[in-house]
Formats: C-alpha cells, structure tokens, sequence
C-alpha cells in the first residue's frame, strides 16, 4: 500500500497535481531539452550547466520557452566569435569598432586625392565653389538621414541597418575614381549618397546596445565601439597617403571600397540582432545578458506615433546631450580640418610634418576612449559614484582639460609646446565620450537610436558651422587668427561644461516609462489573467492558503525593469540579487492526503 502511494505521489509530481483543501487542480510543465545550437555545439556539458540552473524566474522570458535558432552550415565547423575574443558582446563590440574605423577612413580618402591634384600630376579644372562643394556634399546628406536613422534602427534589426550602411557606402566608394573622371557633379552626388547611408551608423549603434548591453558595461561597449571612428583617422591619413604616393589616388578608394564588403560579409556572420537569435552564444553569457537588462527589451519598438516628442523637447538631460554633442563636434572638425593650417602657418612645419603630427594626438585618443570607459564602469559598479555623477565626471573633466589646453595653444610661441599642449586636449577629450555619447542610454533605453540620430544631427550642424567661421577669422591674417580660434574653441567647451554640469542625468526619465497601454499589450497578465506564479503570493496581498485575489490581479500592472544596475556581488559576475527574483513554478504541496507524515495522511 506504501509502495503504491509513493508511485501515486511521483505520477503526480510529474503531471503537476497539487491539492488544497477540497481543490484538486491539474497543471502540466513542459520541460524541453536545448534547441539545436546549444545541445550540437556544447554537446551535455552544456545542457546540464542549463539545467542545473533553471530554477526560478531566470529571465524575462523562460530559456525552456523559446526555440534557439538553428545552426548555420558555417557554425557546424567554426563558432560564430572571434578567436581571441570569448564573450559574443564584445566580439560584436570589436566589430563595430571595425566597421568606425572603415567609415572614417574612406572620409580621408578625398583629401588625399585633392594632395595629388595639386601636385600637378594630375588636373582637374574644378573652380574654387565646385572644390567646396564637393568636400561638404558628404555632411549633406550625413546631418539628413540622422533622425530617420534612429527610427529606421527602431523598426528593422540595428545590426543590419549599421553593416547595410557600411557595406553600400564601400560600394559607392568604388565609384568615386569614375565619377571624378566624368563630371563633379557625379561626384557630388554619390558623396551625398554616401553620406545619406553613413549617417545612420551612430544611431544603429545605440540601437545595437540596446539589446546587446548589459548597463554595467554600457561606457566600455559603446566605447569601444566608437573608438573606431578616431582610430579610422588615424589609420586612414597616412594608409590613404601610402596608396597614393606609391600607387596612384585611385588606389584608397578601391581598398577602402573592398575592405569594406570584406568586412560585411564577417559581419553577417558574426552578429545578431538580440542575443536570443546568436545560435552558438554560451547559455552562461545569454542569461547573464538578459538578466541585466530586465524585461524593457521586450517592450514594442517607438514609432512615429508613439515617440514622445514634446518630453524630447522639453527635457533638460536631453539638451545637455545636445549641447555636449554640438561642443564636441565643434573641436573635433576644428581639428581635423585645420589643425595641419595652423601648425603650417604658425610654425613653418612641412606638410609631410602636419600629417604625422596630426595623427599623434587622435591615436592617443583611441587608446584613452575605451579606456574611459571601462574607468566608468569601474566607478559604477564599485558604487563610488552615482551614474549621473560618473557621466558628469567625465564629460566635464574630459571637455575642461582640452578647453584648459586649447587655452595654452592659443598662447603658445614655440612648436614644440603648442604640439604638446594640442596631443594632451585632445588626448584628454577622450574621456568625455564615456559621459555624453553614452547617456543616451542611460536616460531612455527604448529612444536611445532615436536620441542618438537627434544629437548627433545637431553635432553635425557644427561640422557646417565651424568652417565657414574659422576660413571668415583666418582670411587675410593665417598668423595672428589662430589665437583667437583656439581661445574661441576653449568658450565652447566652457559652456559645454557648464550646461551639461547642471543638466544632465544619469537615471532613467519618467517619460521614457512604457504607458500603460503599452505594458498591457505586452503582458496581458496586467489586464486581468491570472499566473501560475501568483500562487506563492500569500502573505502579500493574497488569500488564504496562497491564493492571490483576483481583483487585485486585475488591478496590477506589471512594472517594467530597465536593467540591473546594483552591485555585483562578490565573486559572482552573474549575479543581481536586488534586480533579479526567483520563483517557484508552483507552490509547495501541504496537502495531508498525499504529502503528510505518515501518521498525519488521510485515506
């Protein structure tokens, strides 16, 4: 009879049947094996580190839920990361960082070409206002598709939205030598074309992060990302000289132009949009992701509709973004268009001189942003800082010591101290890209593209701006303006720094919630359906013996989490206590009729 009861009690178990009172309900858990890409690739070492580890809420959505996508042909013989890289963000990290430095470096490729037509090799009959054309056509079409970038990277896989627009601005900068031959008509337009493509990378990238980031290591991520984009200059300046001086101006063009689709293909096979969709991500890394960002992910995508433009413009941490972007960008074209002119002109130094020199200081920029970034995230988890602090720390202390240092060039009589203080302002400047240009983020994860795009545009407007006034200072005294220039560019990062000190925040704003009618169409539980876990809520707000009211049910809305932000705990990089609760799929058995002592059942 014992041995009978012990059978009925496992059937029971396995089946879900739980008893209480006079109830008796029936429930069936579906328990499914790994799909396709863990089970093939990591084989059981996997599978039982899965599901050793399954117990409770582990994430949004339940891991046994959803089916992994299939492997690949190509993943069945090499995984899906690179080899020197373990973790999949960061090998998604490194090839964003990639994808910068081939953007940037194609921008170099026309300066370049324009060397070699003054040399006398060869000759084109372009008239001053043609030559101007042609160099800001780019910014034409850059500042356009900003905004719409966002959007676009909030509508369609952000991943494919920023390697598209790598991959057809390669190709139209394999026709660049044509169209030169022909009309610089043509080669306005396909600049314009390019700028159009290019000028959603900056949003996709956010919109990349936004499923991809954990927020502990948004400043690390994001920028070493965007290191790319100094690196790029660095790279490009003396490669696209090299190409040209040894093989003729055509040649950056085309390398530039295969390396490009070279590096799309790679980065097809690399990245995913979310790491749910990666088949061959460590089942560790997936949770460990998921976990950290919460459940925001999973919320609709803004629409034109839904994007709550009147807090945009309404919102102070939204103009400290805008107004640290356009200061930035102010210095930052200022350098890379005449910084070569001003140690020319103020110090007599060769044009071979300019370049390397020019380089110097965006190479030690490279090293310094992702360093910063991962000093930020230090600070972050160590709980030193708040995040607002932190963004504001290095913002204004990366604006205020090139501003200080902008200030020693302007004064400067000897070359060797105005090329010192010019590589340290610049140097130093890179510490300010883990507080402004990763805030976004931080303000409003579901609209941070679309931030980005808004930023980045008006940063963008300062590219057009910033020439037009220098070429009105310099005209007619290339010696004795400079000083003025640079003290001019010192006031902008002073009102950069002040605004952004006041204004900016790290926390996440009210009007970046989701509405109530959108967590209702996400969770449908919030309208009024009853979960299985609600069983184990007596004692807050439930009935007797475990039951939850369901009028309170009704009445609850799920609130939302944007991410685990809290402490690590020790030696555990995994774990978010304070973010992440567990639960028990169902309540435990205290039935007497068959889970009792054996003194206590009833028959």
């Amino acid at each position: 009879m014992l041995k009978k009861r012990q059978q009925t009690v496992s059937r029971a178990q396995d089946v879900g049947v739980y008893a209480h009172g006079n109830d008796i309900k029936v429930g069936f858990e579906k328990f499914e094996m790994p799909k396709h890409g863990y089970d093939q690739m990591d084989g059981a070492a996997v599978g039982g580190a899965y599901q050793a580890d399954t117990g409770g809420n582990d994430s949004p959505m339940s891991f046994e839920e959803i089916e992994r996508p299939p492997l690949r042909h190509v993943d069945k013989y090499v995984r899906a990361e690179c080899p020197c890289i373990k973790t999949t963000r960061y090998t998604i990290s490194l090839m964003t960082c990639l994808g910068f430095i081939i953007s940037f470096g194609m921008r170099c490729n026309m300066g370049m070409a324009k060397l070699q037509f003054e040399n006398g090799s060869v000759k084109y009959n372009w008239t001053v206002a043609m030559e101007s054309a042609v160099d800001s056509s780019f910014f034409w079409g850059y500042l356009v598709t900003q905004v719409p970038g966002g959007f676009l990277a909030s509508m369609f896989p952000a991943n494919r939205i920023f390697g598209t627009a790598i991959a057809i601005s390669a190709f139209l900068n394999l026709l660049v030598p044509g169209a030169m031959m022909l009309h610089p008509t043509v080669v306005i337009l396909v600049r314009v074309l390019q700028g159009l493509v290019e000028g959603v990378t900056y949003p996709a990238c956010h919109g990349i992060w936004r499923f991809w980031a954990p927020p502990l290591e948004r400043s690390r991520l994001a920028t070493m990302a965007f290191s790319g984009s100094y690196a790029g200059v660095v790279i490009g300046m003396p490669m696209s000289g090299i190409l040209t001086g040894s093989i003729s101006w055509h040649a950056p063009f085309y390398f530039y132009g295969v390396m490009g689709l070279i590096w799309y293909c790679f980065w097809l096979w690399l990245s995913f949009e979310k790491p749910r969709q990666h088949p061959t991500i460590s089942v560790k890394e997936l949770k460990y992701i998921e976990k950290s960002l919460g459940e925001s992910v999973q919320l609709p995508m803004p629409t034109i509709a839904t994007t709550p433009w009147r807090h945009f413009l309404t919102s102070m941490p939204v103009y400290a973004i805008i107004v640290a972007n356009f200061c930035r960008s102010w210095n930052f074209y200022l350098l890379v268009l005449y910084q070569s002119a001003y140690l020319k002109h103020s110090f007599d130094f060769r044009i071979e001189e300019t370049g390397l020199l020019g380089a110097l200081p965006h190479l030690l920029m490279t090293i310094i942003v992702p360093f910063g970034g991962m000093l930020a995230d230090h600070i972050r988890k160590s709980g030193i800082l708040t995040t607002t602090n932190v963004r504001k720390l290095f913002n204004c202390g990366g604006f205020g010591l090139e501003g200080l240092f902008f200030l020693v060039v302007a004064h400067a009589t000897s070359p060797m101290g105005a090329v010192t203080a010019l590589t340290l302002g610049v140097a130093f400047s890179g510490f300010a890209i883990s507080g402004y240009n990763v805030n976004h983020l931080d303000i409003a994860p579901r609209y941070a593209s679309i931030l980005m795009g808004m930023s980045n545009g008006i940063g963008t407007i300062a590219g057009l701006i910033c020439p037009i006034a220098i070429d009105h200072l310099t005209r007619g005294q290339p010696k004795s303006c400079w000083s003025t220039v640079f003290t001019i560019a010192a006031t902008v990062h002073l009102v950069g720094i002040t605004f952004y000190a006041i204004f900016a925040s790290g926390e996440l704003q009210p009007w970046a919630e989701p509405t109530v009618e959108e967590q209702r169409a996400w969770d449908p539980v919030g309208s009024g359906y009853e979960k299985e876990t609600t069983f184990n809520d007596a004692g807050d707000g439930g009935t007797a013996g475990g039951m939850m009211d369901p009028s309170a049910q009704i009445n609850t809305t799920k609130t939302v989490s944007y991410g685990a932000v809290q402490q690590h705990v020790a030696n555990n990089p995994f774990a978010y206590p304070d973010a992440i609760s567990e639960e028990t799929v169902q309540p435990e058995a205290r039935d007497t009729y068959l889970h009792g002592n054996p003194t206590e059942r009833t028959y």
